[in-house]
């Protein structure tokens, strides 16, 4: 039987084996007390690479709408952090100036999308039977990763006691099929892999944000700051970022008013005007992930390596995401830090995660 592979980046991997109808999980290499380094767990890479070329229907591309966008001024920064080797070293970019969605894209403006084109994410596909010999094909039920967490306090080397493979898991139900968006059209979208916001942005008339592009917005101006809002973590005793207060991954103390997602411009914009670029949901860059990328970056728009790399899973391709999530704690991925970085392989979904657009300035 064929393996799928599945990893909570930066602490080892799990592979999951589906027998049965029902997905088992069996850790790897793991690095115990090591950080995390992203909050999530990846789609199946077998069998969502099979489908990595399927046609969908798709509407011609619509004019692109400004009217939630903002226009971010072209500047140098210093780029990276010294907190993460793969964030290392420090290098100063220049960007040129261009547009940002103020907000991480929305249940409601993907639903657009959605009824437009007919596109199917890839977490809704079917699964390929050929990859699963002697698995009925009834028991071959397409879903994703959910953050569930345990009932009880739990140490931080299992990730299996708060990530589930849920199946019918997708944007249109995040947790599972007796969850909506009915109600929450306001929240991010989640439950997106690369290729899904790659066809969106398509459609749009926009682009996914290239990293430097989205660390310079986020920094919105500031230099040196520890966060991208400053350099503490709570000023004026007041979360303004939706991530995770208490022990993780059960006792969340729900201080900044949401246990998960939170709804778009729930929480203050930064200098440049945008929302939420820091916890709510990680976002997905156009940069293919490498940890030594840094080193030789161009110091002018640079656009990520041609190639993707990862040592903990050197036959994965993979991309940058940004920003961090709900999830992320002083304990546990702190990755809301100024330049810190976060990677994903490209098939990956989960209901922490989503994305924003750019488009060039004309």
């Amino acid at each position: 039987m064929k393996k799928v592979i599945y990893s909570i980046l930066g602490i080892g991997g799990f592979v999951w084996m589906i027998s049965n109808g029902n997905a088992q999980a069996v850790q790897q290499n793991p690095s115990v007390g090591e950080k995390v380094t992203v909050c999530k767990v990846k789609s199946p890479t077998f069998v969502r690479n099979k489908f990595a070329n399927d046609k969908t229907t798709t509407a011609s591309t619509k004019v692109a709408d400004l009217q939630h966008m903002v226009e971010i001024p072209g500047g140098t920064f210093v780029m990276g952090t010294d907190e993460y080797p793969d964030a290392q070293p420090k290098h100063t970019v220049t960007v040129k100036a261009f547009l940002m969605d103020e907000h991480e894209v929305t249940n409601a403006e993907f639903e657009k999308f959605v009824k437009a084109t007919g596109y199917k994410t890839v977490a809704e596909r079917p699964l390929n039977p050929v990859d699963y010999p002697g698995v009925p094909i009834e028991n071959l039920v397409p879903g994703s990763a959910v953050f569930t967490p345990p009932t009880e306090n739990v140490g931080l080397d299992n990730h299996l006691q708060w990530w589930k493979y849920v199946a019918g898991a997708n944007w249109k139900h995040p947790k599972g099929p007796k969850s909506t968006i009915k109600g929450h059209e306001n929240e991010p979208v989640v439950q997106v892999c690369y290729e899904d916001a790659v066809a969106y942005a398509k459609w749009a008339g926009k682009r996914l944000p290239t990293e430097a592009e989205w660390e310079f917005a986020a920094r919105g101006g500031r230099a040196n700051s520890r966060y991208y809002w400053g350099n503490v973590l709570k000023p004026n005793n007041k979360w303004i970022a939706n991530i995770f207060q208490g022990n993780f991954p059960a006792g969340n103390t729900v201080e900044d008013g949401y246990k998960e997602v939170s709804p778009v411009k729930t929480f203050p914009k930064n200098p440049y005007q945008l929302y939420d670029m820091d916890g709510n949901v990680w976002e997905w860059c156009s940069d293919l992930y490498r940890p030594d990328y840094y080193r030789n970056s161009p110091k002018l728009n640079p656009k990520g390596p041609s190639t993707s790399y990862d040592p903990e899973e050197p036959n994965v391709v993979k991309h940058v995401q940004r920003g961090g999530s709900f999830l992320c704690s002083d304990q546990y991925c702190v990755r809301y830090v100024a330049g810190s970085r976060g990677k994903g392989e490209t098939s990956s979904a989960s209901n922490n995660l989503g994305f924003r657009c750019v488009k060039d300035k004309n």
